[in-house]
């Protein structure tokens, strides 16, 4: 072997873990807005009039169409020459109708807005993971989005507390939202950098595997089963602000305080499962399942103290989906399949988390320990079905 190999090797690693870094600083001030405006959407809905009902149809309908289009940008963005025009048009959207948000005064605009973002986000998701999915081929899959999702996460937690600053001085959701527009154009300036400095990043991943079969592995579908349960037991954090709102268990201020000491769990969580993950491979799902699944009976009926464990455990939960989860897909379906892959993934995903936050609102307006309990059997419900799936397909997935 000559030194330039070693040396081309290493010049590889480097640029994919820059890569891998970029697109975490993008999805960071991205984070920051779009988190920032999530940690008191629950609430703000509460304050324009909306019910408990109309939370949960409001989370569920925009998650829906958020996952629901991932789908079609996923096929998509398996085309050269679209991931990056895709990403343009996600972002764009995605980050522009959370300042707006500072002109609703009504919860049906304010619901429009919301679902628009959530529209956005998933124009550009699949394109993004796909995106990342070819840098891990190099760097490690788990470290890759162990990685993104930490610093994605560090935008989660300063995006709320800049809205607990705002709430906490001026008491004002339309100053609070209007103040999210300096990242969301932080974001923007971001990804132009990006698409400049790496017009091709399917190119980190181009050797990494033979073109195989256009099938997707059978197994694939029964782990999308999992995932589904998953999702529809997992409360959406509008759900936790509405409650939070309504039984003034903490004050308002507090509500986004919440959700950025979430979203800290979540980072510090992404990057030890993701590091763990290189080493230890799957085992690692079913006891973060496990772990997870009373973070509903602990926020919504453990009191102070119990909320503070729940979040939590909320966090790991979010960890755990945005790094494993994601890693165990790349793992399976072949690179050239990716985008379409993961396009599927979030379709099912968003559904079950619609019909689940359905179900979860009506079930808080009739009991809420009803609806607590109902999200606990649904999460064990999915770690059953994710162990059966490791099991008879044996997996042995690592890095790459």
């Amino acid at each position: 072997m000559s030194k330039a190999e070693p040396m081309a090797s290493q010049a590889s690693d480097h640029a994919a873990l820059r890569f891998v870094i970029l697109l975490g600083v993008l999805s960071l001030f991205a984070d920051m807005t779009y988190e920032g405006a999530r940690s008191v959407a629950g609430s703000y809905l509460a304050v324009l009039g909306a019910t408990g009902a109309i939370v949960g149809l409001i989370a569920g309908v925009g998650e829906f169409a958020g996952y629901g289009i991932r789908l079609f940008s996923g096929i998509l963005s398996d085309r050269p020459g679209r991931s990056w025009w895709i990403m343009a048009m996600g972002y764009g959207v995605n980050l522009l109708a959370v300042p707006m948000l500072a002109l609703a005064g009504r919860w049906e605009i304010a619901a429009a807005l919301l679902v628009l973002e959530r529209i956005g986000k998933g124009i550009r998701t699949p394109v993004r993971d796909a995106m990342l999915s070819h840098a891990a081929e190099i760097t490690g899959r788990g470290k890759a989005f162990g990685l993104h999702e930490a610093l994605d996460q560090i935008g989660a937690i300063l995006g709320p507390i800049l809205i607990a600053l705002v709430l906490w001085h001026q008491h004002a959701y339309p100053l609070a939202f209007g103040a999210l527009a300096l990242p969301a154009l932080m974001a923007l300036s971001v990804l132009g950098a990006a698409r400049v400095a790496y017009p091709d990043p399917g190119r980190f991943g181009a050797t990494a595997e033979p073109e195989a079969s256009p099938a997707l592995p059978r197994g694939f579908w029964l782990y999308l089963a999992g995932v589904a349960l998953l999702a529809a037991g997992f409360v959406d954090f509008a759900f936790i602000a509405f409650h939070l709102e309504r039984t003034g268990l903490v004050a308002r201020p507090w509500i986004p305080i919440a959700y950025a000491i979430a979203m800290g769990t979540d980072a510090l969580a992404a990057l030890a499962l993701g590091w763990a993950w290189d080493r230890v491979g799957p085992r690692l799902l079913g006891g973060g399942v496990l772990f997870t699944a009373l973070a509903a009976p602990m926020i919504f009926l453990g009191g102070p103290v119990g909320l503070m464990i729940g979040l939590i455990m909320w966090g790991t939960g979010m960890g755990l989906q945005e790094s494993i989860m994601r890693a165990l897909l790349a793992a399976q379906v072949p690179s050239h399949r990716r985008g379409t892959a993961y396009g599927i993934f979030h379709t099912i995903y968003g559904f079950a988390w619609m019909m689940g936050s359905l179900l979860l609102g009506k079930l808080y307006d009739h009991s809420v320990p009803i609806m607590a309990w109902s999200a606990f059997a649904m999460q064990i419900g999915a770690l059953l079905v994710l162990l059966y799936w490791a099991e008879r397909e044996r997996i042995t997935l690592s890095a790459s």
